[in-house]
């Protein structure tokens, strides 16, 4: 059976993911680090769209961590694969360059760009052997255009996005897809610190976008329909950028 892993795919626009492709059938492996209530609370609205759905804690930052659990994963599923990987996963740790502490600086990189090349070189063997496979990354607006006050944000999302056009030249003749979506400014947890007010002043539609609208897009580029997509990098921004 074909699953999808979504990581950080217990809250935000991660949860969205998982919903969003569980209703168009695929079964989900839902990824957390630390919050076990949000996560279960994901598996029970998937479930309830009678998809299957699992949970996998690790932390995309260790590469023991993921080695550990998705070796335990295959055990327990010797005729399963993950076929669309989302990399989701992703901190902020905002801060002027000049206060920016040195872990503020390697956390950041160390899940969001670390954490993408742990999990995707894991899964990408048995991806090429099958011939077929999905990978969305989870980039930003932050990591094309720069954002003051996440050097260290902007800095792992731009080299996501080129990690994303470099792989993906090296799996397309394995049928595998990589592209990657860079939302700007979406209502989640991630964002409940900023000033929604003024900083929709800026957006050309006037609003923060939705998760939903996300997950919308990334169920796409996991589908058949988007076999001829692959190395791009798709805004959702509401016409910001």
């Amino acid at each position: 059976m074909k699953y999808a892993l979504v990581t950080g795919g217990s809250r935000g626009i991660g949860r969205a993911v998982c919903i969003k492709l569980a209703a168009a059938g695929m079964p989900v492996v839902i990824n957390y680090v630390s919050n076990d209530e949000a996560a279960r609370q994901t598996k029970e609205e998937v479930e309830r769209l009678g998809v299957k759905a699992e949970l996998l804690k690790f932390d995309a930052s260790k590469p023991e961590d993921i080695e550990r659990a998705l070796n335990d994963w295959e055990t327990t599923h010797p005729d399963d694969y993950v076929d669309v990987l989302v990399n989701n996963a992703g901190i902020r740790k905002d801060n002027l360059m000049i206060f920016m502490q040195n872990e503020e600086w390697s956390d950041v990189l160390q899940t969001t760009l670390n954490g993408f090349f742990y999990v995707t070189r894991r899964l990408l063997k048995n991806m090429m052997t099958r011939r077929h496979g999905r990978i969305v990354n989870m980039a930003s607006l932050s990591g094309l255009n720069g954002m003051p006050g996440q050097t260290n944000y902007s800095a792992a999302k731009a080299a996501l996005i080129g990690a994303t056009k470099a792989l993906a030249q090296e799996v397309a003749p394995r049928k595998i897809t990589v592209n990657a979506v860079a939302p700007g400014f979406i209502e989640s947890d991630m964002t409940k610190d900023l000033n929604e007010a003024e900083l929709k002043k800026l957006v050309p539609v006037g609003r923060f976008g939705k998760c939903e609208e996300v997950a919308a897009l990334v169920a796409f580029l996991a589908s058949d329909e988007a076999a001829y997509i692959t190395g791009e990098v798709i805004k959702i921004s509401g016409g910001m950028g």
